[in-house]
């Protein structure tokens, strides 16, 4: 079960890391603003420091999660179970908040959301 977990610990990590990109380094993208229903590029630029910073809490969210993972293997599971799961149940609430408060964001927010949960989840039930 644990290993299920941390496999999907490094898939919602690694989702995060794509989402970083997005937000922090691609933002005025007419790809990234199609994908977040930005419809003009003044809309992407006004909302870009705020896109930015978004991008980084993902950022940290993911390093988190790996590191998790790491520690998990490696020297301390106890340790790394704990960082797995906080950093992967902060993803999912965050995912639930993004559904909740903007719903045509819904598929970027399961994007976020559902390979988190799993591995929350996993790792509940493998401790």
């Amino acid at each position: 079960m644990l290993i299920a977990a941390a496999v999907f610990t490094l898939v919602a990590a690694a989702v995060h890391f794509y989402f970083f990109v997005l937000e922090s380094l691609r933002w005025t993208a007419p790809e990234t603003m199609d994908a977040y229903g930005i419809t003009s590029p003044q809309d992407a630029e006004a909302t870009q420091p705020l896109a930015y910073t978004q991008g980084f809490y993902s950022l940290f969210l993911g390093v988190g999660a790996v590191l998790g993972v790491l520690l998990l293997g490696v020297s301390n599971p106890v340790a790394g179970l704990t960082l797995m799961s906080f950093s992967t149940a902060c993803m999912a609430l965050a995912s639930v908040v993004l559904l909740a408060g903007k719903w045509p964001l819904g598929r970027i927010a399961l994007i976020r959301g559902i390979p988190a949960l799993l591995a929350l989840l996993l790792a509940l039930l493998g401790s």
